[in-house]
């Protein structure tokens, strides 16, 4: 399966559908490259940080580690 390519395609925009349908490409795990996977990681990436309220069903598809500097 591959990467729909919507690069251009600004976070802010993005419905709850399209991220649903993002999260399941990732789930599926079905992608013809690793870097289709990842160019598909990094969109939910920053959806969830600049859109939150759209990923936080998904976060566990991102595996974040809180990050201590202590």
């Amino acid at each position: 399966m591959g990467v729909t390519q919507q690069d251009n395609k600004q976070v802010s925009i993005y419905t709850e559908v399209e991220v649903a349908q993002l999260a399941k490409r990732l789930e599926e795990d079905d992608y013809e490259t690793p870097f289709a996977a990842l160019e598909d990681w990094h969109l939910l990436r920053s959806i969830a940080f600049q859109r939150p309220e759209l990923a936080k069903s998904y976060l566990y598809l991102l595996d974040l580690e809180a990050f201590d500097e202590s």
